[in-house]
Parts: structure tokens; sequence; C-alpha cells
């Protein structure tokens, strides 16, 4: 004779679906997946009033999966940014709140997918102020992580000499900066580019239209030389993530 089952009890639903279910906000994350926005951006994106724009902003950055700051070009505006770690931390408890079975059990590494093995690199060219530190980073992390599935490059708007502790910061990875110089972004003017990445709001304000059109990004990091040598370990660590998630989207990128 079957039994009659109990209730069960109240069960909370997980931070990523409860804060990402929404259709706005959920518009909201898939856009600073691909860039960092500022807020007319997104509310032109969204179709939304700003207030309500701002309102799910702010459910977000309460939520831990979204961060702002000012612009270094106009502080009179802000970027918002995607925490891809904490969504990656938060989607991956949803899972495993669900079935134990969704939660995996260790990183995937990235591997070449089948028949891509001869395809051309994907071009990117990372753009920041000075070419001295940012830029200089963010090329050597991705060259490094990336191998010779991508071909990179980096320039400024106004090249200035590498800062010694963007050496020292990389030379801590493992990674050599010393032959390396700064570069106009005028030397890569009419070249066909895949991806052109902008870490500086003022570089992004001026950047050049490319042939193609490559696919255009925003990063909205701080100039660590403003602040000093902890800055410079925080701005590498901060790319190092940033340039791994790009490396997943360069991964599932169409074939030619």
């Amino acid at each position: 004779m079957a039994r009659g089952t109990r209730s069960s009890p109240p069960v909370a639903v997980p931070a990523f679906l409860r804060l990402g279910g929404h259709p706005v906000r959920w518009q909201l994350l898939t856009e600073l997946s691909r860039s960092d926005r500022q807020v007319r951006e997104l509310t032109a994106s969204v179709g939304q009033a700003q207030s309500l724009t701002s309102y799910h902003l702010k459910q977000l950055r309460d939520g831990g999966l979204v961060t702002v700051r000012r612009s270094s070009a106009d502080g009179r505006d802000a970027y918002y940014s995607l925490d891809l770690d904490a969504c990656r931390d938060l989607f991956i408890a949803a899972g495993g709140a669900l079935h134990p079975g969704l939660t995996p059990v260790s990183a995937v590494p990235l591997t070449e997918p089948a028949g891509r093995a001869h395809r051309r690199p994907i071009s990117v060219l990372f753009l920041c102020t000075g070419n001295s530190s940012r830029s200089q980073i963010a090329e050597a992390l991705l060259q490094d992580l990336g191998g010779d599935r991508v071909e990179v490059f980096s320039a400024g708007s106004h090249p200035k000499p590498i800062h010694p502790y963007a050496v020292r910061v990389m030379r801590k990875r493992g990674l050599d900066l010393d032959d390396r110089r700064s570069k106009h972004v005028d030397e890569f003017t009419g070249r066909r580019l895949d991806h052109v990445i902008s870490l500086c709001d003022r570089v992004r304000e001026v950047c050049p239209d490319f042939p193609g059109p490559p696919t255009v990004a925003h990063w909205s990091i701080a100039d660590p030389a403003d602040e000093g040598w902890p800055a410079f370990v925080r701005t590498a660590q901060e790319l190092e993530t940033r340039v791994r998630f790009l490396l997943s989207v360069l991964e599932h990128a169409p074939t030619e």
C-alpha cells in the first residue's frame, strides 16, 4: 500500500537563480559578459527607463555579481563590470543545490576543439593610454595562456616607457617584459583584427575604427601607476582572470 508523501520544507532559491532569473537582470548580465558598460549604454540595451535599469543593477551589485567604478575619463560616469569569478562560483553552487552530480569535481582545462587545430590564430589587440602597464600585462598573459592559438598585440594612444612595476609583477609570474616596447595605436591602423579590447576609459573615447570590423570590448581597469606596487599586483590578477575567461570565448568562436 502506498504511503502518503510528506510535504518538504521550503527550500531557498540559490542566489544566482534568484538574481539572474529576472529577464531584465539576465539581459544586463548578458550585456556585461561582452564588455564593461556605462549606465546609459545598459539602459539603451535593455530598453527600460534608467531608474529601472539602475534598480536592477543595484540588485546585481548587492548580490555580488556586478561591480562599479568611476570612469577615469569622466568622473561623472561610471562603468559596470561583471564579476566573472563570482558568477561562476554562484552558478556552480546553484547546480550543487539541485543535485550533487551537477557540481564539477575539477575545472576542465581548455583544449583545442576537434577540427580547429589548423585554423589561423585569432588576433587580439589590447589598448590603453600609455601602453606601459595594463595592455602590456594583458598581452603577455594572453600570449602565455593562449599559445599559438592567438596572435596578440598591444598599443597606446600616447605611448610611454614600460613601467618598472609592470616588468616586476610579470617577472614574478615567470613572464619577461624586458625586451618589449611601447607602440602607438597608429601602427595597427588598417590592420584586420578579430578582437580589440580597450583597458582604459580614456583610450576608449579615442579608439580608432579598424577594418573588418573586429569584435570590440571594454575592460574598465584603473591605471595601477596612480597607486603604486599593490595596485600592479591587483591589476595583474584581475587581467589574468579576464584573460582566462576571454580564452573560453575565443575557444568557442566560429571557424572561418
